[in-house]
C-alpha cells in the first residue's frame, strides 16, 4: 500500500462532510421555523415533526462524528505510511474505511427518518384537502 491510497479518500470524505454540514443547516432552519410556528399555534403535526427532527439531529451528529473520525484515521494512516510503518498505516486505513461505512449507515438512517417526516407533512396536507373540499363544493352549489 502506498501513501496515495489513503490520499484518494480525502476528497470523498471532505465532500461527505460538506454534505452533512448542509443537512445540519437545513435541519436547524426547519427547527427554527417549527419553533416559531409552535409559539403561535400548537399543531399535532408540529409535535410529530419535532420528534422526528430530534432523531434526525442526533443521527446527523453521529454521522458527522464518524465522518470526522474517518478523516482523522485516514490522515494518521498517511502519516504512518510516510514513516514507513506499513502495517500501522494499513490498519488505520482499514479503520478509516470502517468508520466511513458507519457514517454512511447513519446517513441512510437519517434519510429514512427524513422521508417519514415528509410523509407526515403529506398526510397533514391530504387531511386538510379532504376537510376543505366538501366546504368548497357546498359554497359553489349555493351561489
Amino acid at each position: 500500500m502506498t501513501l496515495t491510497t489513503p490520499a484518494l479518500l480525502f476528497p470523498a470524505i471532505s465532500l461527505l462532510l460538506l454534505a452533512y454540514t448542509n443537512r445540519f443547516l437545513v435541519l436547524a432552519q426547519l427547527i427554527r421555523k417549527l419553533a416559531d410556528e409552535e409559539r403561535n399555534q400548537h399543531l399535532e403535526t408540529n409535535t410529530r415533526q419535532i420528534l422526528l427532527l430530534r432523531r434526525r439531529i442526533s443521527l446527523t451528529k453521529r454521522m458527522q462524528l464518524a465522518g470526522v473520525f474517518s478523516f482523522l484515521l485516514c490522515t494518521l494512516s498517511m502519516f504512518a505510511l510516510f514513516l514507513s510503518l506499513e502495517l500501522t498505516g494499513m490498519v488505520l486505513f482499514g479503520g478509516s474505511l470502517v468508520t466511513l461505512a458507519v457514517s454512511l449507515i447513519y446517513s441512510l438512517w437519517e434519510i429514512q427518518i427524513s422521508t417519514n417526516a415528509l410523509n407526515v407533512q403529506l398526510q397533514d396536507m391530504e387531511e386538510l384537502q379532504r376537510t376543505e373540499r366538501p366546504a368548497v363544493g357546498r359554497r359553489g352549489g349555493e351561489t
